[in-house]
């Protein structure tokens, strides 16, 4: 509690706080444009094989090029075959000649439909017909990197810094996302993206951090809602950016190069003040404090800090901390080990469920750029109902009932017939509001149950198993042309499953952010005891 009580002594939530939430906030808007940006870059534009005449060029539909493409049930061009016609008998045959002809593969490469993206990857490799599953892969190698990134960097905030991860992110988003935009081939662009999806898991995990370790216990609900709304203004600043630039090499480097300008605003960023006292660096943690009072107007607040108040007021907590701590200790003892578990099983399923939703806008029937817009809306409407009720409900019940809703959502597209595809929309827009909702919810849940000294280790597993979900979602994406029932119906029922494991987590709305592990054993006893309390007067 004294850690908390310094800061509202400082101002609470001042114009320290807010500014220094909305510095972190810019750079995570654009994370969800590069973790749905192949929705864009990746678009798959109507296209046929091309013809070996000269006598048409582009995306045509003249009688020559019937000649050669056959047509499938609805009139339509055939994507991957041709007819087999010989050139010099051309100008001499008549369309219902050739209807019976064997067809072949496309050997002369594709003609594309360039009127709604001048270029994608898909026309730049030509990951189209027997290459298409490449696609997909491109974007679980993005995927993977954020599990990597969220594992690796998440131990390392703990050991070396927030803030020191954090730059570092920026620089490597900003360098290998602009180098992405301008490779030649496709092995080095799934490469950089890789290193893109490392970066972006970094910043996530560091920015919510952060933003709750600088922020008094009135304000985490805010801060933590925020940080879920920078995400879907995101969604609709990509769908504007997306509508506005059509060719992917321009699109891929205007989402990136900003990083560039993050890393240099963020030499003049804070470290957490609350880690540098418990790593036994009062003296650092004291200029950031009198720093963070200046900018309150609280300067003469912030001169009666000296290094021997915080160290006096956080001295039990520092000597526990002086112990090293690994991975193994988020499962060691009782309550770390309830929370990791259960953790691990929420972020995993929700995350699954939200990204198997996204990954396909083309399949809705609408403009993707109305699509992605209307998922981003919403979902900030969703949020802010959200934000209002975890205010006064909780993290717990919240967390339980928005994954119940969205299951339920879930499943009802999944048996929803194709064809209405205006209901199909709805339930998914819907469901994936709720989705959204839950992982916000997830994010300042999670920061407020992992105690300081192991909070980013804390969120680094739970980011990795969130970004394992996406991983598996994009790699079952692939067979979703064989199962476009059954893989909804599959991220339907992980939602309900992720409902149940939340229900173990213990709620934090008026709890102080634990320092230590020996704290939150202690708050978990403390339930614990409650609870058989209660039993034993019923």
């Amino acid at each position: 509690m004294a850690f908390n009580d310094i800061l509202i002594s400082i101002g609470g939530v001042g114009c320290f706080q807010i500014l220094h939430t909305i510095l972190l906030l810019i750079p995570v808007t654009l994370l969800a444009c590069h973790n749905l940006l192949q929705n864009f870059t990746g678009a798959v534009p109507e296209h046929h094989c091309k013809l070996p005449s000269a006598r048409t060029n582009g995306y045509v539909h003249s009688p020559i090029s019937k000649l050669y493409i056959p047509l499938d049930r609805d009139k339509k061009p055939q994507k991957c075959v041709r007819y087999q016609i010989a050139k010099e008998f051309l100008l001499n045959a008549t369309i219902h000649q050739w209807k019976g002809w064997r067809t072949e593969s496309c050997k002369d490469g594709w003609t594309y439909d360039s009127s709604v993206f001048s270029s994608t990857i898909v026309t730049e490799w030509n990951l189209v017909c027997n290459q298409s599953s490449l696609k997909q892969v491109a974007r679980s190698i993005y995927m993977t990197g954020v599990l990597l990134g969220a594992l690796v960097f998440g131990s390392l905030a703990d050991k070396l810094g927030r803030m020191e991860i954090l730059t570092w992110s920026y620089l490597q988003m900003g360098i290998a996302g602009s180098c992405a935009a301008f490779l030649p081939t496709f092995d080095a662009y799934c490469a950089f993206r890789f290193l893109c999806g490392v970066a972006s898991s970094a910043v996530s995990v560091n920015s919510i951090s952060l933003i709750l370790e600088w922020m008094p216990k009135n304000g985490r609900t805010l801060a933590g809602n925020f940080f879920g709304f920078s995400y879907s203004l995101g969604q609709i600043v990509l769908a504007a950016m997306a509508y506005r630039i059509r060719d992917w090499r321009w699109l891929q480097f205007t989402v990136s190069a900003p990083f560039c300008i993050f890393f240099i605003y963020s030499w003049w960023l804070p470290e957490s003040a609350r880690w540098l006292i418990l790593k036994d660096e009062p003296h650092k943690a004291l200029v950031t404090l009198q720093k963070a009072a200046y900018v309150n107007g609280k300067w003469k607040e912030g001169e009666k800090l000296t290094e021997e108040v915080l160290y006096s007021e956080m001295q039990k907590d520092i000597l526990i901390i002086r112990a090293s701590h690994s991975i193994f200790d988020l499962v060691r003892t009782p309550a770390m080990r309830r929370i990791s578990l259960s953790l691990i099983l929420v972020w995993f399923s929700s995350n699954f469920a939200y990204y198997g939703l996204s990954m396909d806008l083309q399949k809705f029937g609408l403009s993707m750029f109305l699509a992605q817009a209307l998922f981003g809306g919403v979902e900030m409407i969703a949020k802010l109902i959200i934000m209002l009720m975890m205010t006064f409900v909780g993290r717990r019940v919240i967390q339980f009932v928005s994954l119940l809703l969205a299951g339920v959502m879930v499943m009802c597209y999944a048996f929803t017939p194709q064809e209405k595809q205006l209901l199909c929309t709805v339930l998914a827009v819907t469901g994936k509001a709720f989705l959204a909702s839950a992982i916000t919810c997830m994010y300042l849940y999670t920061g407020e149950l992992y105690p300081t000294e192991i909070r980013q280790t804390g969120m680094g597993l739970s980011a990795m198993h969130a970004r394992l979900g996406s991983v598996v979602a994009t790699v079952l994406h692939l067979t979703g042309d064989f199962s476009s029932t059954i893989l909804p119906m599959i991220f339907g029922i992980t939602p309900f499953i992720a409902g149940f494991f939340s229900c173990f987590l213990m709620e934090t709305q008026h709890s102080p952010l634990p320092d230590t592990i020996h704290e939150v054993e202690n708050r978990f006893k403390g339930d614990f005891s409650e609870s058989e309390d209660s039993e034993s007067e019923a």
